[in-house]
């Protein structure tokens, strides 16, 4: 093999790029700072996050995925050149193969663009596997054996859950709400309750230190900033967690609605495996806390989340990359 072999989570909240032998190269925020007049990428990953919501109007930072997908195709592209070359070298004589992950519910259309996508921006192949099944195998779940393995990946902007069994999905599910519309919201929220007006990156710190899927114990607090919806100025509040938990009751009676739609349609052999295994649970959102607590209530089946959740879907798109023979019948 002349040329590397580059599995890359493309997600909606961050990207992750696995060279084949040599593990994470990179794990960046997908967002992209764009220059309007001429249309040239200003900045990616980091870089650009830190410009969100603080660009002059000559400069737009914004996130080219969406729910899981492909928004926006030509910065998409631009970002995807820029991971490749990072990850590659400037010296593409040898063009790598490349595998992306995309959700098992996006449509043929979608899936076209992230193909697409990636032979522009310099690949010499293009493969595609499923976010569950990429998860699935990055967190060490046995999926060639003839039993039933269920996997809740939550990530950015989606949440997919799929029972896999002899290498293949037997039933999936998906919505499109992830951390990105929690965030959201967190942000309704407060605008509602309390008449301040909070940005993205705000709201995601508010999750992160006091969000709590089930009602904590002990109430917990935090101060935010923002700006007033009446007087236009700057205030800050105090933000306990039964508010978060109150403002997150709507997305996440989505993702357990997910999951028992998925438990509703497993056969029945494979119900009693799951039952006995539990639940796996992956991406960036399984971290939020008591997830695992409020799934097993809901769902009558214990939950767990995997070892790295934030790393499940880059390994298990490495991995497949890599044993490209083994998992052939699960690519596209």
């Amino acid at each position: 093999m002349l040329g590397k072999r580059l599995g890359i989570d493309l997600g909606t909240a961050n990207s992750l790029v696995w060279v084949a032998g040599e593990g994470i190269v990179l794990n960046e925020p997908t967002v992209v700072a764009v220059s309007i007049p001429d249309m040239r990428v200003v900045a990616v990953g980091n870089e650009a996050k830190t410009m969100l919501g603080r660009t002059p109007g000559s400069i737009v930072a914004s996130r080219p995925m969406k729910d899981g997908v492909i928004a926006d195709y030509a910065v998409t592209e631009a970002m995807l050149k820029f991971f490749i070359s990072r990850a590659v070298g400037r010296n593409l004589v040898f063009k790598p193969d490349v595998m992306i992950c995309v959700p098992a519910g996006c449509t043929q259309v979608e899936r076209r663009a992230a193909v697409d996508a990636t032979m522009a921006a310099g690949a010499r192949n293009a493969y595609l596997i499923d976010e569950p099944l990429a998860a699935a195998i990055g967190a060490g779940v046995p999926i060639a054996e003839a039993s039933g393995n269920m996997i809740l990946d939550i990530g950015g902007g989606a949440a997919e859950s799929a029972v896999i069994s002899l290498g293949g999905v037997v039933v999936h599910k998906s919505a499109r709400v992830g951390g990105t519309r929690l965030d959201e919201a967190i942000a309704d929220y407060v605008r509602r309750t309390h008449s301040l007006v909070i940005g993205e990156q705000t709201a995601e710190a508010v999750k992160i230190k006091i969000g709590s899927a089930t009602k904590l114990a002990r109430t917990e607090s935090m101060e935010v900033k923002g700006r007033d919806t009446v007087s236009g100025l700057p205030r800050t509040i105090t933000l306990t967690s039964d508010d978060v938990f109150q403002a997150l009751q709507k997305p996440l009676s989505q993702i357990v609605g997910v999951v028992k739609a998925v438990l509703e349609e497993t056969p029945p052999e494979l119900s009693s495996d799951i039952i006995d295994k539990g639940i796996v649970m992956s991406g960036g959102t399984s971290l939020l806390r008591n997830l695992d607590a409020l799934l097993t209530k809901e769902a009558g089946v214990p939950a767990y989340a995997a070892e790295e959740p934030l790393l499940c879907v880059v390994k298990g798109t490495g991995k497949a990359i890599e044993h490209i023979d083994v998992y052939r019948k699960a690519l596209r």
